[in-house]
């Protein structure tokens, strides 16, 4: 059997996923967490074979957790589930050890047939991920600048690049304006910007943004 443990911080997003879950006899025990602190007290005190985390998480995000999940349980898959781009955040996640990226718009039966491939110890990566990651490999001598943000700064530009404000981002993030209002400006000297248009204008340029 396969143990879960479901991370989103929507309930009606993690019932879903655990009525597409419950259909399958070899998947089970499933468990369900909210946020961050409530996700690493679960995983310090059960153990689970695979945990679905939310890109996008209030408080600690998404990349921050999976880097503190590592580290509890270096063993355990953590397959992504995210409504952002793979080129936002797949690579920076597979790299923080995330067993595999999938969109929210996959199909039910994609998502079964990742968390099997997890839970034997493999890789999942969508045809349009490995494009990326080829990609990506290819730029080696030649990083894009955005790399040089930290996991933080890169997801408050991509919610800058989205269209969300100043007081919108903290509220998803927990964090007050006048911290991401420090963020903003870290992202502006580091990628040589002078305002939030032109990070719009970058991350569109970039594909960072749909």
């Amino acid at each position: 059997m396969i143990k879960v443990l479901i991370t989103d911080d929507h309930p009606v997003v993690r019932q879903g996923i655990r009525q597409i879950l419950s259909e399958h006899s070899d998947i089970g025990p499933i468990d369900e967490a909210g946020e961050g602190k409530e996700l690493l007290d679960k995983v310090m005190n059960n153990d689970y074979d695979i945990v679905l985390l939310d890109i996008t998480m209030p408080g600690k995000g998404g990349l921050e957790l999976l880097k503190d999940l590592k580290v509890l349980r270096p063993k355990i898959a953590v397959l992504i589930l995210s409504v952002n781009p793979e080129a936002q955040y797949a690579i920076r996640a597979l790299k923080s050890g995330a067993s595999g990226y999938l969109p929210k718009s996959t199909l039910p039966e994609e998502l079964i047939k990742a968390i099997r491939k997890v839970a034997a110890g493999k890789k999942y990566i969508t045809a349009s991920l490995a494009e990326i990651l080829a990609t990506d490999c290819d730029q080696t001598d030649d990083k894009p600048i955005y790399q040089s943000l930290s996991d933080r700064e890169f997801d408050v530009l991509c919610q800058l690049a989205s269209g969300k404000s100043i007081k919108a981002i903290g509220e998803n993030l927990s964090l007050s304006s006048k911290t991401i209002s420090t963020y903003r400006e870290r992202i502006l000297e580091k990628l040589s910007l002078k305002s939030t248009a032109e990070i719009i204008r970058f991350a569109i340029q970039e594909g960072l943004v749909d």
